[in-house]
């Protein structure tokens, strides 16, 4: 059954509605803060599994639309950045990048080390580190053909996608549950504010807590922090932000189609973001900056119908055919992952609720893609308050550090000796 483009449009958009539902009617989805994408997509593609499995009928979405909205939400990270903001968070920023790069030697260290424990090629043990977890499916797809081309391993491109695929619905997974463990060592804006209330007393959640966070946040919320927040916005400011949406795609196609082939090859929503942050911030430095709320507008909703389209088009079928070995490999990165996030990430970020936050955001692209952290993050502040660190951080190194970093460790892994 092949449904077109419009159809898979009304489809993307019931999910959304659907996870919203779930959420709200399933207390153990809310505990858990489990992102409605993730909620609604996963039904449907568990419905879709079960469809095919007893009534052999597999249903066929058009996914023309999918990238742009996935490139939509990077340009619109881009119109987002302030490099005076980024300046700020400078060290910070620099901190977490380091925790992220850490993470991908693991992930390569862990992939090989099992590789070799089971007896299989080495280069599996990649393709299940840092290539498809953190590189997500566009990663694993451009470093599977040269592992398939260059180093003969056989069937590189199917084990690729079978590893983004459980990697995107893990990561949409893990945040939350990791984030519900760490708030026991924390104290959330929102708690903090209720203690300042007559009821509060001494058997409050913030009594209980262990280590405190300000009791004040007067910033406004960054874009994406408020997914649900009514954004007062015009025609003309739509229009205007539309337009400098197309006009990041536009020339960040180009850019990505004149790098292919070089030293500087990177992916095109890398260079979509770069050409967001170019016109955001030349248009600040000559009096006509960015309007926020529309940015704000249309990037949750590319964010939101991208994240619905993934999910809901997964083949779990494809996981199900995994051989033991690669289950093996993804089972130990999952757990590396939650134990990463709760022991490096939570800490060595300040083990404060921004630290909460991070780690969260961590899960979703250390396992998926960077929309999965956005998600991940929007579920936790949506429910525990604001949290302005990460949202400044996780969307830079996420979009365009992380694919820097982990194209540099997986040459490096490639340059030695067992790979030759």
């Amino acid at each position: 059954m092949n449904i077109g483009t419009y159809g898979t449009l009304v489809a993307a958009s019931l999910v959304l509605l659907l996870g919203n539902r779930l959420v709200t009617w399933i207390p153990l989805l809310r505990a858990y803060t489990i992102p409605e994408p993730v909620a609604g997509g996963l039904v449907a593609a568990i419905f879709l599994l079960v469809l095919r499995l007893a009534g052999n009928v597999e249903v066929r979405f058009d996914t023309n639309l999918q990238s742009p909205m996935m490139l939509a939400f990077f340009a619109t990270i881009g119109l987002n950045a302030n490099l005076s903001s980024l300046k700020r968070g400078g060290p910070l920023l620099l901190r977490f990048l380091a925790i992220v790069i850490g993470l991908l030697i693991l992930q390569n260290a862990v992939g090989i080390g099992l590789a070799y424990v089971l007896g299989v090629d080495p280069l599996l043990g990649l393709l299940g580190g840092s290539v498809t977890l953190s590189g997500g499916h566009g990663t694993g797809a451009a470093w599977s053909k040269v592992f398939a081309e260059h180093h003969g391993l056989q069937s590189a491109t199917e084990a690729a996608i079978a590893c983004a695929t459980f990697g995107l619905v893990m990561g949409g997974i893990l945040g939350g549950p990791v984030a519900r463990r760490l708030m026991r060592h924390v104290v959330a804006p929102s708690l903090t504010a209720d203690a300042t209330s007559p009821r509060s007393g001494n058997d409050s959640p913030v009594a209980a807590a262990t280590t405190t966070v300000a009791a004040t946040d007067t910033q406004s919320p960054l874009a994406f922090e408020e997914p649900k927040a009514e954004q007062a916005t015009t025609p003309a400011a739509f229009i205007a932000t539309l337009a400098l949406i197309a006009i990041s795609l536009a020339a960040g196609e180009t850019f990505a189609k004149l790098l292919a082939g070089t030293t500087f090859e990177l992916p095109s929503f890398v260079c979509v973001l770069f050409v967001g942050v170019l016109l955001s911030n030349g248009l600040a430095l000559a009096g006509k900056p960015v309007i926020e709320h529309a940015v704000a507008l249309l990037g949750n909703v590319s964010l939101a119908l991208f994240l619905a389209m993934a999910l809901m088009t997964l083949r779990l079928w494809d996981l199900a055919a995994l051989a033991l070995p690669v289950i093996s490999l993804l089972a130990a990165q999952t757990v590396l992952m939650v134990l990463y996030a709760s022991f490096v990430t939570f800490r060595v970020m300040g083990r404060n609720y921004d630290a909460v936050v991070l780690a969260a955001g961590h899960c979703g692209f250390g396992l998926g893609a960077t929309p999965t952290a956005i998600a991940n993050m929007q579920a936790v502040t949506n429910r525990f308050g604001h949290s302005h660190v990460a949202f400044l951080v996780v969307p830079m190194v996420g979009a365009f550090f992380i694919d820097i970093a982990n194209a540099i460790v997986i040459k490096g892994y490639l340059a030695l000796p067992l790979f030759h």
